[in-house]
């Protein structure tokens, strides 16, 4: 071969490149030389991420419009094991969470047995410590097994949990929910609470007229309070409210209240969801308060459950979507893409609110790499979970998580 063949040959294996990195609330245009065989590295400086293998076609494609962002937080998710390892694993859950773009979840307690003791814990810590893919901070319950009548043993647990939290089931006695917030209150904890009154079925009042009890309580107690999954109206404006008043409050909702309404929903367990997707006035008002600020982050309740529980129509499937794969081409697309927020702004709802709020720690080697101009299609089938019920196979979406890295190592 001749010294310009050998010369060309090495053009091809290395090029530079022109790649948005988002730093200290800013996106920086940076230039990378990208080599086939060698990690990669910006002009000025090594980067902790290894851009390379696999990923060469993707930043060789100059169409492709690339970003590098600090991974994204989900504090709802439930990853069933153990205790449930036939709808999900630690191992496939914390592999969606990779897929997308997740580099730290939260893992909810309605496991078996439940994290309500030390003793417990330890039984899903290994499990964590063993197969997880990305960083997984556990809740412990707020009371034993989740059922509401004694509080768990948050002594012990609160050093070892990320908050309290019984979700699947609101806290139903108004003095069981005083104590356990004076009691997390005293132990530095955060309540994140499921707001369900059972008296009122899945109706707006269940979640809202037990969001107003709980309000109450934190403003007699000043213990730290989260709302999981904000799905009406009222809801948001007595978050709003309890925040101008000074409250030590936040919110969250998930993809599926700001995508869809009642009037989307379909006779098929991909739709069957706790709380259920309601009206028209209530998704726009959720719209408005990812706009605004009422509501500080986007978490996607990822709840895995078997085929057969969710082939029963929408009657009698389990509750749960799967949603860790889809939030970001979601919130993208109809959001972003749409100009209703920024892509600042759901960097701030899907990373830097909920790490600010939950104190969980970032790293310069943790982060993502993501296209956002190409379309692709929703495949269940391609889901790393082993959940495939949600109402999104088939849509059209931009922007997709390319590589997820955790402690400068791509997750496989």
């Amino acid at each position: 071969m001749s010294i310009q063949q050998n010369s060309q040959s090495a053009k091809e294996k290395t090029f530079s490149r022109m790649i948005k990195v988002y730093e200290n609330g800013k996106f920086i245009d940076k230039e990378f030389l990208i080599s086939k065989e060698n990690p990669c590295c910006s002009m000025d400086k090594v980067f902790p991420f290894p851009l390379t293998g696999e990923l060469f076609s993707f930043l060789s494609d100059k169409l492709s419009e690339l970003f590098i962002l600090p991974g994204f937080v989900d504090v709802h998710v439930h990853l069933r094991e153990p205790g449930f390892s036939y709808k999900e694993t630690i191992e496939t859950g914390t592999a969606a969470a990779a897929a997308g773009g997740f580099t730290d979840v939260c893992s909810m307690p309605n496991i078996n047995p439940a994290p309500d003791s030390l003793e417990n814990l330890k039984i899903q810590s290994e499990l964590i410590d063993k197969h997880a893919k990305v960083h997984v901070y556990p809740y412990g319950c707020i009371t034993r097994s989740s059922k509401g009548d004694m509080l768990s043993d948050m002594d012990n647990l609160a050093e070892h949990v990320i908050a309290f939290t019984d979700d699947g089931k609101g806290v139903q006695q108004d003095d069981m929910m005083l104590a356990a917030m004076l009691k997390a209150k005293s132990l530095g904890k955060m309540i994140v609470a499921h707001c369900e009154d059972e008296r009122y079925g899945t109706s707006p009042e269940s979640e809202f007229l037990q969001v107003e009890r709980d309000l109450k309580l934190v403003s007699k107690t000043g213990c730290k309070y989260h709302l999981c999954h904000a799905s009406t109206k009222e809801s948001i404006q007595l978050i709003r409210d309890a925040k101008k008043a000074g409250l030590p409050v936040s919110a969250e909702t998930a993809p599926h209240y700001l995508v869809f309404c009642d009037e989307d929903v379909k006779d098929s367990g991909d739709f069957k969801m706790n709380p259920p997707i309601r009206k028209k006035a209530d998704q726009e008002a959720l719209i408005q308060g990812i706009c605004d600020g009422t509501i500080d982050m986007i978490a996607t309740d990822h709840a895995p459950h078997s085929a057969e529980e969710k082939g029963k129509g929408f009657k009698n499937s389990l509750n749960g979507i799967v949603g860790l794969e889809t939030a970001f081409p979601l919130i993208y697309t109809n959001f972003v893409k749409k100009g209703i927020i920024t892509f600042g702004q759901l960097i701030d709802l899907m990373s830097n609110n909920p790490r600010k709020i939950f104190n969980i720690p970032s790293s310069n080697k943790d982060g993502i790499l993501v296209e956002v101009n190409a379309k692709h299609i929703v495949k269940r089938e391609e889901f790393r979970t082993m959940g495939r019920s949600m109402p999104y196979d088939g849509m059209e979406v931009y922007g997709k998580c390319l590589a997820t890295f955790i402690n400068g190592r791509m997750v496989q």
